[in-house]
């Protein structure tokens, strides 16, 4: 039994973009709190430097923006507002989450949400071999090479790292 095709795989496949797929356990307790990428990474046995999270926020002018950031690392909201110029940015609730991106929490992809969204990955992902994100399922991350992540997502690389 082969892995079920996500709309971010397809997307990659579209693109003739090279990916693994890895399936991992997934508890569906995917609180706010720290160390959900974490907990994933250790799941798959993979640093979790690696590993990206996919966070959802939006600007004081309702703009949908998403942020790209390793699981070592917390989003600095200074520097998520000036990638974005925006004054503010808060994380959209959950309960917006689907309707806004197609996906729930814990299996958002930065790829193949149902708008395209102004998206930045923290610029540590270019220093990594392949980096993971999710699939668009809770349970399944997706490698890839960074640039080609950066590229099918149309995303803009910056330093995001709250020091």
């Amino acid at each position: 039994m082969g892995v079920k095709k996500t709309n971010a795989m397809r997307i990659l496949e579209g693109m003739k973009i090279p990916y693994e797929a890895h399936e991992y356990e997934d508890d569906g307790e995917h609180a706010l709190a720290k160390g959900a990428a974490s907990l994933t990474a250790e799941k798959l046995g993979q640093d979790p430097e690696a590993v990206f999270k996919t966070i959802v926020m939006r600007t004081e002018t309702k703009e949908v923006v998403v942020f790209c950031q390793s699981a070592l690392h917390e989003i600095n909201l200074k520097k998520a507002r000036t990638a974005c110029g925006a004054k503010e940015v808060t994380p959209v609730k959950p309960e917006e989450l689907l309707s806004l991106t197609g996906y729930v929490r814990g299996g958002c992809s930065p790829l193949g949400m149902k708008k395209q969204y102004r998206t930045f990955i923290d610029e540590t992902a270019l220093l990594l071999d392949k980096v993971f994100v999710s699939a668009g399922v809770r349970g399944m991350q997706i490698e890839l090479k960074p640039e080609d992540l950066v590229r099918a997502c149309n995303a803009t690389t910056l330093d995001l790292v709250l020091e």
